[in-house]
């Protein structure tokens, strides 16, 4: 949290040029000295890329999730007119939006989901709430304090009794309630579906949770085009809000097929914008015994 309010100091002090210099060399010390992200970047870039991935690819994957990283201090702090921001698919979330129904909004550990706050500027009612599991959460608000305290939240952690009674309610007052669905604790179903020409396994909870809750489901990705530009999408994921409960299952299987080819096509399209670095791939059995 030290480095964290020191370089946000520096970046609102000195300014955007003077915090990526920084940046440059959190970028070589990660590509140096941290053997299991670079290990997972490679096997990453090779299915992205479709090609060998070098020293430069590993070097740009790291300095791509640095930037957007020091980024979020200034759309934290509303620093919007220092981006160019480029939005597809607006029609695709105020369709829903102007409904009044709340809608789910499906991101992943790709590119950035603050970046959705610009959004705010053109269009007041939107009102993001996030789901996150509690530990998450805590990590979170306490990373958005020392940003800007102003600059707090709507967070609501997953694993309390109430949890979905809550997501019921912002989705009843008009919310956007998003979601990054690419990642478990190990706890949740997990789906194997192909990304990126490989079989990876992908949480079925929170799709799960949107039929349940019988809503429509948008794809969301902010990805980083380098420099100070962006380019949000928006996309139809899923509408859960006429399914029959003898055919939810087999919804809930589509969406997360529908997910998964989405991811693949814009890890594809922007492919250093990924920043899952462990082995995506590795089964879930597997994967919980090399952690524990």
């Amino acid at each position: 949290m030290l480095m964290l309010r020191i370089m946000t100091w520096i970046s609102l002090h000195l300014g955007r040029s003077a915090g990526r210099v920084v940046l440059h060399l959190i970028a070589g010390y990660f590509l140096l000295f941290a053997p299991s992200s670079r290990r997972a970047s490679r096997s990453y870039l090779q299915r992205a890329l479709g090609r060998r991935a070098t020293w430069r690819d590993v070097y740009r994957h790291f300095f791509s999730f640095a930037a957007t990283i020091h980024d979020r201090i200034y759309l934290l702090n509303q620093r919007f007119d220092l981006f160019e921001i480029e939005i597809q698919g607006r029609a695709a979330i105020h369709e829903v939006i102007d409904t009044g129904a709340g809608v789910f909004l499906m991101g992943a550990h790709l590119g950035s989901f603050e970046v959705i706050r610009a959004i705010g500027r053109q269009s007041p009612e939107l009102r993001v709430t996030m789901v996150m599991h509690e530990d998450n959460a805590m990590k979170i608000n306490a990373m958005l304090a020392a940003i800007n305290p102003a600059a707090v939240t709507d967070i609501i952690g997953l694993g309390r009794i109430d949890s979905m009674l809550k997501v019921r309610e912002r989705l009843d007052e008009g919310a956007v309630v998003g979601m990054l669905a690419d990642r478990t604790l190990g706890e949740d179903l997990m789906l194997p579906v192909n990304v990126l020409g490989s079989l990876a396994y992908l949480p079925v909870g929170p799709f799960r949770m949107a039929a349940l809750l019988r809503r429509r489901v948008i794809f969301m990705a902010g990805v980083y085009l380098g420099g100070n530009r962006y380019r949000i999408h928006f996309e139809p994921l899923a509408d859960f809000s006429n399914i029959p409960t003898g055919q939810r299952g087999a919804a809930v299987e589509a969406a997360v097929r529908r997910y998964a080819a989405l991811l693949d096509q814009h890890c594809r399209a922007t492919p250093y914008n990924w920043f899952n670095f462990f082995d995506f791939w590795q089964p879930p059995m597997a994967a919980a015994a090399s952690s524990s």
